[in-house]
């Protein structure tokens, strides 16, 4: 019935000549009757623990619950090089509204499903008989393209409150609609999130800002009351009008601007930029001479999105980089009077490392305003710009000698000699790159060494005009790369 991996079909068929029941069950099983690929494989069992690592030669087991990683080092695929193997379980109370109290293992598959969150991942697959078991309508589900709870949905979510996130972040993954009472049932219980750790939050919201359609879950975040529980910040941008270049509140252009950056396939430091670069617009608006003003809102949103990403428990590194483009995302202005200096200061303020990221950013801010072209005559200009000021300038720094070396090869003191053997030397590295090596550079400067002072400072000044030159060349090869003047 389906395609299953060889890494994979080695753990079950063990299982079950060694007298184990053995089902994909899961995610995977939902992934493959949906023609996706899953992420990871897990595999539940009749077996216990002891039992499952007597069979396998490399196996860790380091949790609560009972699973048991089967580690294949071999596999060419990340996803197959371990794979979970955990007995069936029926759990008890989840007094914490976290974990469960004690987890019981069992002997019937049937217990394994009814204590699983969704009908869609209640599904297992026996690989040896190519069936699949549906207890609970999961397959009319996934046709039907419906997130619900496994019976009653106020039980499931006061199990584990995360479950609350998971139904949204299906909804962004799968691109699948919110039963009404599991839907009802979410609004009524979205303060079990005060219960959950910040960092399975956060991991949760990340798959949510990494998945393909982040705003259908952002909107039913909105719609349920679960962004106070996240980044109440964003609850305040909502029916926040802005000026005329847009064409949205903040809150709308906010999620456009995510959905670009995941179109674009840009990664989650990115993405995070892209939903709160316009995070502190609400309390910069002011009322202009004819129009809605947010003067400062980069600089304030900075620390704001600092305290944002550090609550949800992110790493330093990322925290640091999101604040960073946050506070420059403003650096566009008119191509026509900006300076290169000024280009410069702006890739001194991100780094080298984050000029084009920050570019990037502004792909996502113009979408998000409304506006159709994310690539205009102005931006392609600053791009070009940028690349004119990260490029190594023509110099006789490129040379593979320096003054001090011509000096001491040709026994020269310092002065205007010096200079015109450098741009002499630069003017034929130009000419023949391969010319750039130390032993043909000495040897010809001391041939320059012994010249006239007029025929010396001739050729110096043609070097200097090649290097003229060549930088104009360089930099209308740029222009045109970029289709500006």
């Amino acid at each position: 019935m389906f395609s299953i991996p060889k890494e994979v079909t080695h753990v079950t068929e063990t299982l079950e000549k060694a007298g184990f029941e053995a089902f994909l069950v899961g995610g995977c099983v939902r992934d493959l009757l949906m023609g996706r690929k899953p992420k990871d494989w897990d595999i539940t069992t009749n077996a216990l623990p002891d039992q499952i690592i007597s069979l396998f030669s490399k196996t860790f087991y380091e949790n609560d619950f009972g699973t048991v990683g089967v580690v294949d080092e071999g596999a060419a695929d990340e996803s197959l090089k371990i794979i979970e193997v955990t007995p069936y379980r029926l759990e008890g109370i989840y007094s914490d509204k976290r974990h469960p109290d004690q987890v019981i293992f069992s002997q019937k598959l049937e217990d394994d499903l009814k204590r699983r969150d969704f009908t869609i991942n209640a599904l297992a697959y026996s690989v040896s008989e190519k069936n699949v078991i549906d207890l609970y309508g999961g397959k009319q589900d996934i046709k039907d393209k419906i997130i619900r709870t496994v019976g009653d949905p106020a039980e499931r979510f006061a199990e584990d409150g995360l479950r609350i996130l998971r139904t949204v972040r299906f909804v962004a993954e799968l691109d699948f609609a919110i039963e009404p009472n599991t839907e009802k049932a979410v609004a009524e219980n979205v303060h079990l999130l005060e219960h959950i750790s910040r960092e399975r939050v956060r991991d949760e919201f990340t798959k949510i800002v990494m998945s393909d359609n982040p705003t259908k879950a952002f909107l039913a975040m909105k719609k349920l009351g679960l962004l106070k529980y996240i980044a109440p910040e964003l609850e305040k941008t909502v029916g926040v009008e802005q000026n005329k270049a847009h064409a949205y509140d903040v809150w709308g252009h906010l999620l456009r601007s995510l959905q670009h950056a995941a179109d674009m396939k840009l990664p989650l430091d990115m993405r995070l930029s892209a939903l709160f670069h316009d995070i502190s617009k609400p309390e910069t608006r002011r009322w202009g001479t004819d129009t809605w003003t947010f003067y400062g809102h980069e600089v304030v949103g900075t620390p704001v999105t600092r305290r944002i990403l550090e609550n949800l428990k992110y790493p330093t590194k990322l925290v640091n980089k999101v604040a960073t483009m946050v506070r420059w995302h403003m650096f566009f202005s008119d191509t026509e009077r900006i300076t290169l200096s000024a280009v410069r200061r702006m890739v001194a303020n991100v780094g080298e490392e984050n000029i084009w990221d920050l570019m990037n950013l502004r792909i996502c801010d113009r979408i998000g305003t409304g506006r159709p072209k994310a690539n205009p005559y102005r931006l392609r200009k600053y791009h070009a710009m940028i690349e004119e000021a990260l490029r190594d300038p023509v110099s006789v720094g490129m040379l593979k000698i320096d003054g001090k070396k011509i000096m001491e090869v040709a026994h020269i003191s310092p002065g205007a000699r010096v200079g015109w053997i450098l741009h002499a030397l630069l003017d034929e590295v130009l000419e023949d790159p391969g010319k750039n090596t130390p032993e043909y550079l000495e040897n010809k400067a001391k041939t320059l060494a012994n010249l006239p002072e007029e025929e010396l400072k001739t050729l110096g000044e043609k070097g200097k005009e090649s290097k003229e030159k060549e930088d104009q060349r360089v930099i209308e090869e740029i222009r045109k790369k970029h289709w500006v003047e």
